[in-house]
């Protein structure tokens, strides 16, 4: 198993020099075909005080600006990729998450920067774009131009997100130098255990050998990200929204935090 399409998205406010170059690198490490993305939208007419709206004048000047950008980084990917890769180039003026996730349908893997946006008009929703486009997504982390996946950890829990995560990482596992598979035991469940050892078979099955840890205290993102620190990973695998993502965003959780944290490079899928 191998990514053979792999859209990389590239944020209209930020430097695509990075962005481009970790694609490059991930199409020339699985033999793929490299899609280059970028959008942003208008934001909507709003109205005044006085119950009157902005004029379509001014709408039409960010489009205009947006244009002008999209054209910029279009050139740019051109530029930056070598005529090695395969490749091709897709822009619109919409929202960026949902451009992505029509895309996704042409893709194995989807590549966006890791760093959470605000502005939903020109930035990645990750959480939406996990939740809705049945790829995994790779969230790099911020100003990275390489994934090495030396260190890879599977953050395990026994959920349909996790092995689909665990399926859809293949490819990085294969690669890799050391995986770990590890799972938040604050139960001390033997069944946890029997969970762990079934993974790891399973992983040898596809030729990857892969040792279990146990990450002792709270089911919680900042337990498994100070576990990640300490054996020195450099990507995290993991499921998507065990809970709802309306209760984690009230009371947080796992997701919630690896979404949050863009200092490593996360592959999560749903």
């Amino acid at each position: 198993m191998s990514y053979k399409s792999i859209a990389v998205n590239l944020a209209i406010d930020a430097p695509p020099a990075a962005m481009v170059s970790l694609g490059v690198e991930l199409a020339e490490n699985f033999g793929a075909h490299l899609i280059g993305l970028a959008a942003a939208d208008v934001p909507p007419l709003v109205a005044t005080g006085d119950g009157m709206v902005y004029e379509g004048e001014i709408m039409q000047i960010q489009r205009t600006e947006i244009e002008k950008r999209l054209a910029e980084l279009r050139a740019d990917f051109e530029r930056l990729v070598p005529a090695s890769i395969s490749s091709e180039w897709g822009q619109t003026v919409c929202s960026p998450t949902r451009f992505l996730s029509v895309w996704a349908r042409a893709a194995d893997l989807i590549v966006t920067g890791g760093d959470k946006g605000e502005n939903v008009y020109r930035t990645v929703d990750i959480g939406s774009l996990v939740l809705g486009t049945g790829r995994p997504v790779l969230a790099a982390a911020s100003h990275i131009e390489h994934v090495m996946a030396n260190t890879v950890l599977v953050a395990w829990k026994d959920t349909r997100e996790a092995r689909r995560a665990l399926t859809d990482a293949l490819p990085f596992l294969a690669k890799a130098n050391d995986v770990v598979i590890a799972t938040i035991d604050s139960e001390r469940d033997d069944g946890i255990r029997d969970s762990l050892a079934d993974v790891a078979v399973f992983l040898e099955h596809h030729g990857i050998m892969a040792r279990a840890e146990f990450i002792r205290g709270d089911a919680d993102g900042e337990h498994l990200l100070a576990f990640a620190s300490s054996i020195n990973a450099d990507l995290i695998v993991s499921g998507a929204y065990g809970h709802s993502r309306l209760r984690e965003w009230a009371f947080g959780g796992v997701t919630r935090t690896l979404i949050e944290e863009s200092s490593i490079n996360r592959l999560m899928s749903y």
